[in-house]
This record gives structure tokens, C-alpha cells and sequence, in this order.
């Protein structure tokens, strides 16, 4: 039975996270601080907004180490993507730092919520791989993590072997197949897919559409949370469909011999971003934070707990340890990534379709 629900998802998930520190300048040091002196004084005040998975991980990893050494106490503030963004947009919060995956973070941009960054004070971009240096233009934050949206299947319910997103379309797949609601942060992927497989070298959206057609029928529900996805796998009720990298974890714990694909033609980039509340009266520290969080140290850390995919291109992890994280230039060089800007332009009109041709 599909159902459509009209919530947007946060993507979290990809369960990515934060990570932060570097080197404040003199001007948020207490007053009477000689350079090079240990800070003294009450601690100054970074409010982070965030989603709240890991709390205890980057307590410990990442916002002590930093608050230690700057002499910041560090505020959460706790939600997902649209409800924190939402907050922002009513001006009655105190948020320095923003993190929001890259689908509401050019929501943020085109709504003149953000402080342009001075990239001279964030070195460790240099490290990183080009896709997360400026995911949505030069002015404003990085990805600090990329994860990968592709194919996960259980060879024990089909037929066929999935290589390609093409072979989402197999006669043999109907009645097991699960996609995501084009209201979700990746529904706009699986339409894209969907213009690829129909044969379009760039995104049209007829050509999509009318390949969302083709596969109705045998799509056995919409999903918009991967809780949905996991529960529906792990039950057999679905044997194949698209879904987050980092979350097959979930899915191998209750079937091991699950598979996960990165589709020949590439897998999508799921990449989420920091950036800086227009208003902070802690730039210059906020990019401290976010240069410290690209660092090899705190990007080695997140990766081996499996908390956030790395972007920094100098840490090395082995084979087990790359498990279950989007990892490697071999793989990052071979995602594609959508244009946020259109995809949030366009929005309003696709799901309208949607509901029309799609869901009835």
C-alpha cells in the first residue's frame, strides 16, 4: 500500500554529526589576555544548533577538547533540519553555528540567514575533498560530511543481481521495492535517477515523471522515514530499495547477508553542512570551530565511531574501519550531486505532481 506523507526529513541521519576547534583569535579572548597566555576569565558563550544523535560522542570527542582550549562554554540547541532552520527564520534565537544537511541549508542561503565566511581563517579546506569545500558557493560553509545515497537488496528474496539504478526498474523487483517520498531529502534523488534511467544525459523532469510511471506499480510503499525502510527490510515485507549508506548498519544487524550498492552510474552525495548565523557576536570563533572540525584529528574520530562519513583527504582507515562510512576518493569522485538551489526552486511543483500522477 504506498502512502505519502507531506513532512520533510531531516537527514540525519546519514547520522552525521559535528565536530569542532581551532584557534580563537585575540578578539574573543577575555580582556587582559597576552597573546599566547592560557585564557582567563568567565568562559565566552557558542550556541550550536544541531540534531542531537552522538550527544555523548561529541561531548566528550569534540566540544570539550574545544571548550577546554578557547575557554567557550558550548549551548546546544536540538532539533531537525526544519524545525531549528524555522527557529532562525523567526529571529528569536541566539544560534552562532547552524548545521543543516544541504537541501535546507539553501533554504537558509536564499533567505539571507547566513554571515559570508572568511575562508583565510578556515586552512583545513585545503584538505578536504572539492565536493565539500563550497557545496553551495564560495561565500558560505562547508560539508563537513558526505554520505552516500545508494542501493541496499537482500540476494536472498531476488532473482537478480543490482548494479545499477536501472535495475530498479526489473519486472522481478515488483511487489519488493521500496523509494523514497518525494517529499523526503532524498526523494528529489530518486527523481533524478529516474531522468537518468529514461535516458537523459541532464535532469527532465517529463522524461522522470513518466519513468516514475513505469514503476508505480510495483513500489510496495513510499517511505519517508528510514526507520520505515529498516523495519520493512528486516520483515521482509521489501526486498531492495534506495537508501543512506550509513544507515545498512541497521539493515545488516537484522539481515546479514544484505547487500549495499553504489550504482554504477554514481550514487548521490548527502552532504551536510555548518555555517554562520547572521548576527553571531562569535564569527571569527565560529570559524575556528568549523576549521577545527575539518581537521584530521576530530574527521579520524567521527570516522572510526562511525558517526559522520570524513571528507578530510589526509586521515587513512583501514578496511574494517571504513565499514559502513562513505569513504575514499574512489567513491567520493563518483557521486553526483544535485543543484540545491533548483531542487528548492522546484520543489512545490514536483510534489504537486507527484500527488497527481504518482500517489492517487
Amino acid at each position: 500500500m504506498k502512502k505519502l506523507f507531506t513532512s520533510l526529513l531531516s537527514v540525519s541521519a546519514l547520522s552525521l554529526a559535528l565536530a569542532g576547534c581551532g584557534s580563537a583569535d585575540q578578539a574573543q579572548q577575555p580582556e587582559g589576555n597576552a597573546a599566547g597566555e592560557a585564557p582567563k576569565g568567565a568562559p565566552a558563550k557558542l550556541v550550536i544548533s544541531t540534531w542531537g544523535f552522538s550527544e555523548d560522542f561529541f561531548r566528550k570527542e569534540v566540544y570539550e577538547p574545544f571548550e577546554k582550549e578557547h575557554n567557550v562554554e558550548i549551548v546546544l540547541e536540538i532539533g531537525n533540519n526544519a524545525e531549528r532552520l524555522n527557529k532562525i527564520r523567526q529571529g528569536n534565537s541566539s544560534v552562532d553555528l547552524i548545521y543543516l544537511s544541504d537541501y535546507y541549508a539553501q533554504q537558509g542561503i536564499d533567505d539571507g540567514l547566513f554571515e559570508t565566511i572568511d575562508r583565510s581563517r578556515i586552512p583545513n579546506l585545503n584538505e578536504v575533498y572539492d565536493i565539500a569545500k563550497a557545496p553551495l558557493g564560495e561565500e558560505y560553509g562547508p560539508a563537513y560530511t558526505i554520505g552516500q545515497f545508494g542501493i541496499a537488496y537482500n540476494p536472498n528474496l531476488i532473482q537478480s543481481e543490482i548494479k545499477s539504478w536501472k535495475d530498479l526498474w526489473s519486472a522481478d523487483l515488483t511487489g519488493k521495492l521500496t523509494l523514497p517520498n518525494i517529499t523526503s531529502t532524498t526523494g528529489p534523488m530518486i527523481l533524478d535517477a529516474a531522468s537518468q534511467v529514461a535516458g537523459s544525459a541532464t535532469f527532465n523532469e517529463d522524461q522522470a515523471f513518466a519513468k516514475m510511471k513505469e514503476i508505480n506499480s510495483g513500489v510496495v510503499k513510499y517511505y519517508d522515514k528510514t526507520s520505515e525502510y529498516v523495519n520493512m527490510f528486516s520483515q521482509e515485507e521489501i526486498a531492495v530499495g534506495p537508501i543512506m549508506e550509513m544507515y545498512f548498519k541497521d539493515i545488516q544487524a537484522a539481515v546479514p547477508e544484505a547487500k549495499f550498492v553504489s550504482p554504477e552510474e554514481g550514487g548521490y552525495a548527502v552532504m551536510n553542512t555548518v555555517n554562520i548565523v547572521k548576527g553571531s557576536k562569535n564569527k571569527q570563533l565560529a570559524e575556528d570551530f568549523i576549521n577545527y572540525q575539518l581537521s584530521k584529528e576530530v574527521q579520524e574520530k567521527a570516522a572510526k565511531a562511525k558517526v559522520d562519513s570524513p571528507v578530510n583527504t589526509t586521515l587513512t582507515l583501514t578496511e574494517e574501519e571504513a565499514k559502513g562510512i562513505t569513504y575514499g576518493e574512489d567513491t567520493i569522485s563518483k557521486l553526483r550531486k544535485l543543484d540545491m538551489k533548483a531542487v528548492n526552486e522546484q520543489s512545490k511543483a514536483w510534489i504537486d505532481r507527484w500527488n497527481r500522477e504518482i500517489i492517487q
